[in-house]
């Protein structure tokens, strides 16, 4: 089969479409034909060297295709379906898994980070991670769902608890988080302030449901925030940039307010006044992708249509170093697609 592997970590030139053995799954494992598979922030980090990853490495966490072939132990899928899959790998045996939490299990990972991901044409993977698709649902818009959906859907409901009326403000609207975090907070009734970089992106989260756009290389997020809520500031803050907006994301926090970060796309090491946390009384809340009975639950509502995955441009998997790039430079509003 065609794969995209790297063999060395670096830019995007380490991105080598070759030839691959075709995988032989194991009895307890399903076979997919790729059809799509969406790019994330995980790709470019794990290109550029992240620890355990072992080379020659296939890239990709959210995939797309068809069941090829279905282990003897499996009964209840069927070759020829049409499926995603969940973008996690877990020991499905520990503590944790069995108590429905795979996202403390001590052997999670994402797919293609730790293990390899659906960059390619064939990839076999336990039946777990394997969940039919609506006939509605195309390729495309399936690969574009499960990381991020899962992510912002843990943040706001599994961390951040959020509840009907209130304000929520959503870093980075242009990102896959950011347009899933956007139509979640709506989907329970929150009023959202959404931040963007320029005009077309901040015109495209309206689109999405947000109610209040900052430009947030005009203007100062925490001093508008405040503005638009009467200086009372946001219940929630969906915090995935990192350095860059750190400072920014705290100060928009209402007293007794929740900051949730699932992310550092900018850098990790930020700063923290301790008085501002215990005085004003925040909560600065860790999300970590999230559990199957999410993916799951947020899978519902893409099914019937009440959230929707965002695309923003389709690539042939052969042009995987153009797609990196473009990711890159943050052109993009909503995802990145690669088609083998």
């Amino acid at each position: 089969m065609k794969a995209v592997r790297i063999h060395q970590f670096g830019g995007p030139e380490v991105l080598n479409y070759e030839d691959v053995p075709d995988p032989t799954p194991r009895k307890d494992q399903v076979l997919i034909r790729v059809r799509a598979c969406a790019l994330n922030h995980l790709d470019v980090w794990v290109r550029k060297g992240l620890p355990g990853v072992n080379l020659p490495h296939i890239l990709g966490s959210d995939t797309a295709g068809e069941i090829v072939e279905v282990g003897e132990y499996i009964s209840d899928l069927k070759p020829g379906q049409r499926v995603l899959l969940a973008p996690m790998s877990f020991c499905n045996r520990c503590v944790k898994c069995v108590a429905g939490l795979q996202n403390q299990c001590r052997q999670f990972t994402v797919l293609g980070n730790t293990v390899e991901g659906g960059n390619c044409e064939l990839i076999a993977v336990p039946a777990v991670n394997v969940i039919p698709i609506p006939d509605a649902l195309d390729f495309n818009e399936a690969a574009s769902v499960p990381l991020v959906f899962l992510t912002a859907w843990h943040m706001l409901i599994g961390r951040a608890a959020i509840r009907p009326g209130q304000t929520v403000l959503v870093l980075g609207a242009n990102s896959g988080v950011g347009t899933a975090a956007i139509q979640i907070a709506k989907l329970f009734h929150a009023r959202v302030i959404a931040t963007a970089g320029d005009e077309r992106k901040m015109e495209r989260a309206r689109e999405l449901g947000a109610d209040f756009v900052i430009n947030h290389y005009q203007q100062k997020i925490a001093q508008e925030v405040r503005k638009i809520t009467n200086f009372e500031g946001a219940d929630i803050v969906v915090e995935h940039v990192g350095v860059a907006t750190w400072e920014e994301s705290v100060k928009s926090l209402k007293a007794g307010g929740a900051l949730v970060t699932c992310g550092a796309t900018t850098g990790p090491q930020v700063a923290l006044d301790l008085r501002f946390l215990f005085s004003r009384q925040l909560a600065l809340l860790g999300s970590y992708m999230g559990t199957m009975s999410e993916l799951h639950e947020v899978l519902g509502h893409v099914f019937a249509g009440r959230l929707k995955p965002v695309i923003d441009h389709i690539f042939p998997l052969e042009e995987i170093r153009a797609a990196h790039e473009y990711m890159e430079r943050s052109q993009m509003f909503g995802k990145i697609v690669l088609n083998p």
